[in-house]
């Protein structure tokens, strides 16, 4: 069962940055049925530039997630355009303004939506592919009491900065857009969409992805009609503005960086009591494999399981490619049965 998204409001939510929203709202689509002792609970986080509607496909009898078996919660985290963003809400801004949100903004709001919603205490899982993982690995530090197993699939628990390169430069694509005043786009930025897109594929697939052509296999006619129809017109629908949002989001990614931990990253990773799945692609260039098994040794009770694919970052989200989705719902079964 499949329920229409709701919405959890929050009046004067302070964010991390310092800055108090005098409104925040939370949306969120459930999927399946919460039992009686409230221990079936998925959280599924969203990834950069999408709503639940774009993640919800591996939800279904014979999927990755069964909702026959679990009660599962997509949040739409903080600037993705459903859920408080620069596009809904005047009163947000950018880092430029000295405002942006953090996954610290994204849990705290999440854990209020479990308890004052539904009675939740407890998560059986929280399952995230990118900068969902990223709010996994939050989860897992501000609240290790109340999450059994984490899924983390092509993320990392700190944006690295090689990785802070490649979101620099989506920005400079964005913002260096004649349309760009300094604060806000006063137009469509048609030439920062295209930079834009071009740089996000060359980072999402491998090399090995491009030199096979899989994208032929997708049913594009050429590279040119990958980047257009597969990249850049799926950008195009969605608002720069929440574009640059949930850039500064991934830019301050660092569980380590809250009152608890003052910057300790190994302390925070050491503090992760769940059963942790550490999964990246062997090919992403975002999160490497290297960054995400020295997160795993961290962490007491992480199993570190690469995709063995080519599909790079991409492999986490394998809605076009069945053999990863596959090995992915393997190895959460072994988990959630183990």
């Amino acid at each position: 069962m499949v329920s229409s998204a709701k919405c959890l409001t929050l009046p004067n939510f302070e964010l991390q940055c310092g800055v108090t929203l005098p409104q925040a709202e939370l949306v969120y689509q459930t999927y399946g049925e919460l039992n009686a002792d409230r221990s079936n609970v998925i959280l599924y986080p969203t990834s950069y530039g999408a709503q639940h509607t774009d993640i919800d496909w591996l939800i279904r009898p014979d999927g990755i997630l069964d909702p026959t078996r679990w009660f599962i919660i997509i949040p739409n985290m903080f600037g993705n355009g459903l859920s408080t963003s620069p596009s809904n809400n005047p009163a947000c801004g950018f880092a430029e303004q000295g405002f942006w949100f953090t996954h610290v903004d994204n849990v705290r709001v999440q854990a209020q939506l479990l308890t004052q919603i539904f009675g939740i205490d407890r998560l059986a899982m929280i399952y995230g592919w990118s900068m969902g993982a990223q709010q996994a690995y939050h989860w897992g530090v501000l609240y290790p009491n109340r999450v059994e197993r984490i899924v983390a699939l092509c993320g990392t628990a700190r944006t690295t900065d090689h990785n802070r390169i490649f979101l620099e430069s989506l920005r400079s694509a964005l913002t260096a857009d004649r349309t760009w005043t300094g604060q806000r786009f006063d137009g469509i930025p048609e030439q920062g969409f295209r930079t834009f897109a071009r740089i996000y594929a060359s980072w999402a697939a491998s090399q090995a992805f491009y030199r096979e052509k899989l994208y032929l296999q997708l049913g594009y006619e050429s590279l040119d009609d990958y980047l257009w129809r597969g990249w850049e017109q799926s950008y195009r629908n969605r608002d720069p503005h929440n574009l640059l949002a949930m850039l500064d989001t991934w830019l301050h990614c660092d569980i380590s960086d809250n009152r608890h931990y003052s910057g300790d990253l190994d302390r925070a990773l050491a503090s992760i009591r769940a059963k942790t799945l550490v999964m990246p692609s062997q090919t992403d260039l975002y999160f490497t494999p290297e960054d995400c098994a020295a997160a795993a040794a961290k962490i007491p009770n992480a199993k570190y399981l690469p995709i063995p694919s080519i599909w790079g970052h991409r492999a986490g989200n394998p809605y076009q490619n069945p053999e990863d989705a596959d090995f992915i719902r393997t190895a959460v079964k072994e988990l959630v049965n183990g």
